[in-house]
């Protein structure tokens, strides 16, 4: 192939434009037999009938080799053109290269009998020394473009074949890459359902028991202790289902379909987190208020599971860490994107609040990071405030 970056089309237009031009050069210097008891259209008209069939050397072998075998055979009893000879050559490795197996051989046959017929007349008539150079001249001509084309098919027949094996290991490697993924989200959905799991319920079920207790003793409903009794077992039955929610979704290896009692929370679920904020803040003069602003249409499940987490680790930070007064939650819902403002009052006074880790705000600075988002905590004018931004389009796959 001459130009590696031409479409196969293309290529066989240039090939016969070369020749066409090669073989005019010559016409014009008169190099070829016979140039001056010949007429000119002898010699045009073969190299014309070759230049043509090199527009069909890839789609229609058989058919370009055997016309090309015509027209180069009359231009011998004409006027031998070098540039007709050298594009029938070409038909002949195109015929090889793109025809079929018998082709190939039936090519060898007739190559290597043209062969030995012209080179037996030669030495027939001109002794050893003609027959020898005829033959060499003959087998260049007939048999080495038939060579060469089945060398490089054979080459290319077997760079497909170790395409083919490199693909098929590439595809063996990714099943036992998704195999072992999946041994050991099974390994660790055991794992949290052992041990979380099981400790979550231990909590619901001494709450539950406490309260009936309570109840018992006619306990009134507003007593601190019931209260704190109710808010225990609502966190712990909760933090037990979402938590089945993700031992489902560990479960699931990706071929089949999760539960849908284990379907992620998303924003529309806001409202009940602020109700549970607005009852547990009471007692530290906490309020929060919501606003929402634009149309919020069709969210992303990543998106809304990383909107839902980021507001509900903001809220219980508030709840933890926040002085009295009003934290103000805002949603904006953009074409693009989803962002999300919580300012909640701070004070910065060592000791105050409950002390942390600050894992909070690194999970929720890794959950903007998965979605290609963006996010910054801290303090301003008197507040600390929490800003996220979420994209609605997600370039790659990510999990929240």
């Amino acid at each position: 192939m001459l130009v590696p970056s031409l479409p196969p089309r293309r290529l066989d237009q240039l090939i016969a434009l070369c020749g066409l031009l090669g073989g005019t050069v010559l016409i014009v210097f008169r190099v070829y037999e016979n140039a001056d008891r010949l007429p000119l259209w002898a010699v045009v008209l073969p190299m014309l009938v070759m230049a043509a069939l090199e527009l069909c050397r890839r789609t229609r072998p058989v058919l370009a080799v055997s016309v090309g075998g015509l027209a180069f055979a009359a231009s011998l009893f004409t006027g031998s053109l070098l540039a007709t000879l050298i594009m029938y050559t070409d038909l002949l490795y195109a015929a090889v290269i793109y025809g079929s197996r018998r082709m190939s051989r039936v090519l060898h046959l007739t190559g290597g009998s043209t062969v030995l017929v012209l080179s037996s007349l030669a030495w027939y008539a001109g002794g050893t020394p003609a027959g020898l150079l005829v033959a060499v001249i003959s087998a260049l001509v007939f048999l080495a473009p038939v060579w060469t084309g089945d060398v490089v098919r054979k080459h290319r027949q077997e760079a497909e074949t170790e395409r083919l094996r490199a693909e098929q290991t590439a595809l063996l490697s990714e099943m036992d890459r998704r195999e072992a993924v999946g041994a050991e989200r099974a390994r660790m959905a055991r794992e949290l359902h052992d041990v979380v799991a099981n400790h979550l319920s231990a909590i619901a079920i001494h709450a539950t028991g406490a309260q009936s207790v309570a109840k018992r003793r006619s306990m009134p409903a507003d007593d601190p202790l019931v209260e704190v009794l109710a808010v225990i077992r609502e966190n712990s039955v909760q933090g037990l289902a979402e938590m089945r929610r993700m031992i489902g979704l560990l479960r699931d290896s990706g071929g089949g379909e999760v539960d849908e009692s284990y379907a992620a929370p998303d924003l529309a679920a806001v409202d009940a987190l602020l109700a549970k904020a607005r009852a547990a803040g009471q007692d530290v003069g906490l309020d929060f208020e919501l606003a929402e602003h634009g149309e919020r249409g069709e969210v992303p499940v990543p998106v809304g599971l990383a909107a839902y987490r980021i507001v509900q680790e903001s809220l219980t930070n508030a709840l933890k860490h926040s002085g009295p007064g009003l934290v103000r939650l805002r949603l904006e819902f953009g074409p693009q994107d989803v962002r999300i403002t919580v300012d909640s009052p701070y004070r910065g006074e060592p000791g105050r609040g409950l002390p942390g880790a600050r894992a909070g705000l690194v999970g929720m600075a890794e959950r903007a990071g998965l979605l290609g988002g963006s996010f910054e905590a801290g303090p301003k004018d008197g507040y600390w405030s929490v800003r996220a931004v979420l994209p609605r389009a997600q370039g790659s796959e990510g999990r929240a």
